[in-house]
C-alpha cells in the first residue's frame, strides 16, 4: 500500500475519532460540520481521494478476507451426500449416495478418486446399498470404519480397504437423548478422531413445521463422544436451530482438523452453509460462509440451497463439496486463505 493511501487512512481515523483542530482563528475549518447532538459526530465533506488509490484499498482489504468461490461440478447426476477422505500418495476417495427420489432406487453408495478436486474418476461397483449419508474415518490400525444412517439410526460398518464393506453389530446412535427432545430419526453424521475419543456431530428430525418454514420437521445438531468408536455417549445439543436465524433447520453437519489445529464443523440449513469451532465442551455461534442463491428473489426460501457439505484439503487448497438437488455434487474452494 502505498504512502498516501496509508495517509487517507490516517486522516479518516483523525476524522472518526473527533480530533479536528481548530484554526488560528479559533473556529473549526468549513470542510468539518460538527452536529450539536450528544456523543458529537462529525461530517466529512469535499475531501476527494482519487479513484485508483480508493480501489486499491479496496482489493489489498477484499484480498485478506478468506471467500469461498464456487467452483463448478465434481460429479453430476442424481448424487448427493458426499464425504471425503484422503487414501494416502496424493489421492483423494469421495463417497456419495444415490438420492433416494430416483425411481427404484436401493439407496446406493458409490465412490469416486481425484488427485486434483476438480475430476473425479467414478470408481466400479456399489459400495454399499441401504445405506444413507456415509462418514467415514480411518482407524489407527489403518482399517476403515463407515457410520451411517439405517431404518432411522446411525450403525456402522468397517472395511481394510474401503471399497468392500461388512457390518459391524449393534447401534451407534439411537432416537434417545439428554435434551428431552422426541425424535423421527437421527442421520448425517460426521466423527473425528480427537486424541483418545472419537467426537461425532449428526442431526436429529423433530416432528413439526417451525412457522412457514418448508419442511414439516425441524432438524437441531446434537454431539456425542467415544473411547472406541463403538459406544458413544451424547453430550447435548451442537447447536439449537429453533429460532427465526436457522427457521428450525439445521442438518448433515461435518467435522475437519483445520490448518490451526482447531476443528471445525461445516453445516447446512435453508439459507446456507455455516462454519462453527468446536471448543472443547460444544461448539462457538455459526456463522454462515456460503450462501444459498435463488434466481427468483420473491422465494422466502431459496429453492435448491447447497447441502451436505463436506470439506477436505487437497493440493494446498481447501475444498468444499455439496449437493445440489437432482444436478449433482459442486464445489467450492477457500479463496485469500491467510
Amino acid at each position: 500500500m502505498n504512502k498516501e493511501v496509508l495517509g487517507v487512512i490516517s486522516l479518516f481515523a483523525i476524522l472518526i475519532s473527533g480530533c479536528v483542530a481548530p484554526d488560528s482563528n479559533g473556529s473549526v475549518p468549513e470542510e468539518f460540520e460538527i452536529l450539536d447532538q450528544p456523543n458529537t459526530a462529525i461530517k466529512v465533506q469535499d475531501i476527494e481521494v482519487p479513484e485508483e488509490e480508493v480501489a486499491e484499498l479496496q482489493d489489498e482489504l477484499t484480498e485478506r478476507v478468506p471467500t469461498w468461490t464456487y467452483g463448478g461440478p465434481a460429479i453430476a447426476g442424481n448424487y448427493a451426500d458426499s464425504d471425503l477422505v484422503d487414501i494416502g500418495n496424493g489421492k483423494y476417495r469421495m463417497y456419495y449416495a444415490i438420492e433416494p427420489e430416483v425411481p427404484g432406487n436401493k439407496l446406493e453408495v458409490y465412490s469416486a478418486t481425484s488427485y486434483d478436486g476438480i475430476q473425479w474418476m467414478p470408481e466400479s461397483g456399489v459400495r454399499r446399498t441401504f445405506t444413507v449419508f456415509p462418514d467415514v474415518v480411518q482407524l489407527p490400525d489403518g482399517t476403515w470404519r463407515m457410520y451411517f444412517q439405517n431404518q432411522g439410526v446411525i450403525q456402522s460398518a468397517i472395511s481394510s480397504d474401503g471399497l468392500s464393506w461388512k457390518d459391524e453389530s449393534g447401534t451407534r446412535i439411537g432416537l434417545q437423548n439428554n435434551a428431552g427432545l422426541i425424535f423421527e430419526n437421527v442421520a448425517g453424521p460426521s466423527t473425528i478422531a480427537d486424541g483418545s475419543r472419537f467426537i461425532m456431530v449428526y442431526s436429529g428430525a423433530i416432528p413439526g413445521k417451525y412457522k412457514d418454514a418448508p419442511n414439516n420437521h425441524q432438524g437441531v445438531l446434537l454431539w456425542a463422544t467415544s473411547s472406541d468408536g463403538l459406544t458413544f455417549e451424547i453430550q447435548g445439543l451442537a447447536l439449537d436451530s429453533r429460532n427465526d436465524e436457522y427457521y428450525g433447520f439445521a442438518d448433515t453437519p461435518d467435522l475437519i482438523r483445520w490448518d490451526d489445529g482447531t476443528i471445525k464443523m461445516f453445516f447446512w440449513g435453508y439459507f446456507g452453509i455455516y462454519e462453527s469451532t468446536f471448543t472443547g465442551n460444544g461448539f462457538t455461534e455459526p456463522v454462515m460462509v456460503y450462501e444459498a442463491q435463488d434466481d427468483d428473489p420473491m422465494h422466502r426460501f431459496p429453492s435448491s440451497p447447497p447441502g451436505d457439505p463436506t470439506v477436505g484439503k487437497i493440493g494446498g487448497k481447501w475444498y468444499l463439496y455439496y449437493g445440489q438437488h437432482t444436478k449433482g455434487i459442486y464445489y467450492a474452494t477457500l479463496e485469500n486463505e491467510n
